[in-house]
C-alpha cells in the first residue's frame, strides 16, 4: 500500500495544499469502498477494516493480500468517518524543526512508511524551531482529528511542555533531556560519537578536532556528541584542546566550513575532524579542498546521520548511520500503543542502533 501523507505545515502557512478546511481529513477515493476491497482479496469487510486500523493481528498472506486490493483500487479510508466510529482518526502528526534538512526529510518518509504499515496516516509539520509552533505541536495542534503526535523538538522549554493543556498522545525524538512524561525515543549520541572520535583516533590522527559545539544556547544533540568526543580522547590518553572545537551557530554546510576555515588557521591545524552533522561535514569538504588539502590523507572527516548525499560526495564521507526505519518505526509503536492503551501508563525510553559507517573520507583505499 503507498504511503498516506497528509501534506506539509509550517509555522507560519498552516494550510494543506492537499486538503480541505483544517486540513486533517483525507479525500474518499471516489469509487474504492471498503466493500469493494474485501471482493477484490477475497475477505470480509472486518478483515480489511482490521488491516486498515491495524490494531488487530491479521495473518501476513491475508494481510498482504488485502494491501494489495487497497493499492490496485487506491482506496483510502475516510479519517472524518472513521473518527465518528471509533474516536479516532487515523491520523498523526509529525513535528521536526527544518523539514528542509535532509535528515527530517529521510526521517519523515520513514515515519511515513512505518505509520502506512499500520494504516495510519501522517501530517507533517515544520516547526522552524519555534517554540511556540512546538508547544502548539505536542498539544496536537489544536485540532481533535489528531490521534497523537511525534515530535524532535529544538527549543522548547521543558516546563512549558510539561504543562501543556492537551494532553495528546505525545512521544519525544532526538536527544532531549526533558523530565516530562512521554515516551522517548533516540539513538544514543554519546556512544555514537566516541565510536566515530575513537576511529579517528585508531588511524593515528592525534590533533582530532570536533565541529558542531554550541554553547549559546546550550542544545542537548551538542551537548552528548561533544560528551562521546571527550570519553574518547580521554580513553585515548589525548588531552582536550579547546582550539580545536570551534563554536557553531547551527549545524549547517555553511557553519561547517566557517569553523574549519578557523581551524585551518590554527598555527597546529588538525589532521582529523569529527563533525555533528553530516552538513558540517559538507562544509569541512569544501574548505579543505579549498585550502588544498587531501581527503583522507591530509585531513581524516567523520560525520553523523548518513544522509544520502554522504554516499555520493566526493570523496564518500564516513558517517555515523542512525536506523532511521528501525527509528520510525519504535517511534510509531511507542505512539500508537499509547493511543491504544493506558494514558497513564509508565512511560518508556526506547534507543534506535546505529552503526560507523566508514567510507573515503577516512579510509584510503587498500592496494590490490
Amino acid at each position: 500500500m503507498a504511503p498516506s501523507f497528509l501534506g506539509t505545515r509550517n509555522g507560519s502557512d498552516r494550510r494543506d495544499s492537499r486538503a480541505e478546511g483544517n486540513g486533517m481529513a483525507q479525500r474518499p477515493s471516489k469509487g474504492a469502498r471498503l466493500k469493494d476491497v474485501a471482493a477484490r482479496a477475497d475477505v470480509s469487510i472486518k478483515t480489511v477494516s482490521n488491516v486498515v486500523r491495524g490494531q488487530v493481528r491479521v495473518a501476513e498472506p491475508t494481510r498482504q493480500r488485502v494491501l494489495r486490493a487497497i493499492d490496485e483500487l487506491d482506496y483510502r479510508p475516510h479519517a472524518s468517518a472513521r473518527h465518528l466510529r471509533t474516536g479516532r482518526s487515523g491520523v498523526i502528526a509529525l513535528a521536526v524543526p527544518e523539514l528542509v534538512q535532509p535528515y527530517f526529510a529521510e526521517l519523515a518518509a520513514a515515519v511515513i512508511a512505518a505509520a502506512a504499515e499500520s494504516g495510519v496516516s501522517v501530517l507533517i509539520e515544520d516547526t522552524g524551531g519555534d517554540p511556540a509552533a512546538e508547544l502548539s505541536a505536542a498539544c496536537g495542534l489544536s485540532d481533535p482529528l489528531i490521534d497523537g503526535v511525534l515530535l524532535s523538538p529544538q527549543h522548547l522549554d521543558q516546563n512549558a511542555l510539561a504543562r501543556r493543556e492537551r494532553r495528546v498522545p505525545l512521544v519525544l525524538l532526538g536527544e532531549r533531556d526533558y523530565e516530562v512524561p512521554a515516551d522517548h525515543v533516540l539513538v544514543d549520541s554519546v556512544a555514537a560519537a566516541r565510536e566515530a572520535t575513537a576511529h579517528l583516533l585508531a588511524l593515528g590522527r592525534r590533533r582530532v578536532a570536533a565541529i558542531g559545539f554550541q554553547n549559546n544556547p546550550p542544545h542537548a544533540t551538542s551537548q552528548q556528541r561533544a560528551r562521546g568526543y571527550h570519553e574518547a580522547l580521554h580513553a585515548a590518553a589525548v588531552p582536550y584542546d579547546p582550539e580545536l572545537t570551534p563554536p557553531v551557530g547551527d549545524f549547517s554546510r555553511t557553519e561547517g566550513a566557517a569553523a574549519m576555515r578557523a581551524l585551518l588557521a590554527l598555527p597546529e591545524p588538525p589532521d582529523a575532524v569529527f563533525c555533528f552533522s553530516d552538513l558540517l561535514a559538507s562544509g569541512v569538504l569544501r574548505a579543505a579542498y579549498d585550502h588544498g588539502l587531501r581527503v583522507p590523507q591530509d585531513l581524516a572527516v567523520v560525520g553523523f546521520d548518513d544522509i544520502e548525499e554522504t554516499r555520493f560526495c566526493v570523496p564518500s564521507l564516513s558517517t555515523v548511520a542512525p536506523d532511521k526505519p528501525q527509528l520510525a518505526r519504535l517511534a510509531v509503536q511507542a505512539l500508537l500503543g499509547r493511543i491504544a492503551g493506558d494514558p497513564d501508563a509508565p512511560h518508556t525510553t526506547r534507543h534506535a542502533t546505529h552503526r560507523l559507517v566508514r567510507r573515503e573520507s577516512s579510509t584510503l583505499p587498500t592496494a590490490g
